[in-house]
């Protein structure tokens, strides 16, 4: 192990657009290394689902802020490897309502926010002041953990990733207009991408993997072929 890992931070940063497997990706490879896994997509929807219910107007920073002082968010670790984190918003199991197309498009919207992303990437790196943990979303590698050890940024066809959500939807009984969906992603990618603060790029050290024609095992042992840790 080189003297220049040693000194960054032992932790494991995954971004991407959405669709590209980074949660069950990271959900994997957490458990392979004995890591915590921090599902950041994950709090900026709790969030946008809090200021939904509150009815917060996303241009009034004032209110918005006002409503993050008064926020309780906690994640609780998955049970096994292929189960998402749960998440308590003041207290309440919102795992599921979170999940949805329509609160992914308004955790882009209000992850575009000041207030919102003071607030929660100070929050992410207090979960990472003791290393070893797993992060992905799209700005871990940029901006929470701009001195993690090992980064990697995942991509993927928009066709291919309206597939998968589409099956996901499917199985979970839900009806699903395809070209809808495509647009959605789309979209999303481009609010993303365009967004003045911490938007959705690559890090100059990330390794990219193209996921589109890999399985979840092949992209996890890529990864994992480039960690390792050094002993706490």
């Amino acid at each position: 192990m080189s003297n220049n890992v040693k000194r960054k931070e032992q932790i494991v940063t995954i971004d991407g657009p959405s669709g590209v497997g980074k949660s069950t990706i990271s959900r994997r490879v957490a458990a392979s290394l004995s890591f915590t896994y921090l599902d950041t997509g994950a709090m900026y929807r709790a969030v946008g689902l809090q200021l939904l219910n509150s009815r917060v107007d996303l241009g009034d920073e004032t209110a918005v802020r006002e409503c993050l002082q008064k926020i309780s968010l906690e994640l609780l670790p998955a049970t096994t490897e292929d189960d998402e984190v749960t998440v308590l918003l003041a207290g309440e199991d919102v795992s599921v309502a979170i999940r949805s197309q329509e609160m992914s498009m308004i955790a882009s919207k209000v992850s575009a926010l000041p207030a919102v992303r003071e607030k929660l990437t100070a929050m992410q790196q207090e979960i990472g002041k003791k290393g070893q943990i797993v992060a992905e979303g799209r700005d871990t590698g940029t901006v929470v953990f701009p001195d993690a050890a090992w980064k990697f940024y995942l991509d993927a066809d928009p066709g291919e990733r309206m597939r998968r959500r589409a099956a996901q939807m499917r199985l979970a009984g839900k009806e699903v207009d395809e070209e809808e969906l495509l647009q959605m992603i789309i979209k999303r990618d481009h609010d993303d991408q365009a967004r003045t603060i911490a938007p959705l790029c690559k890090a100059e050290d990330a390794t990219v993997i193209d996921t589109s024609v890999l399985s979840i095992d092949e992209v996890a042992a890529k990864m994992l072929a480039g960690i390792e840790p050094t002993p706490q």
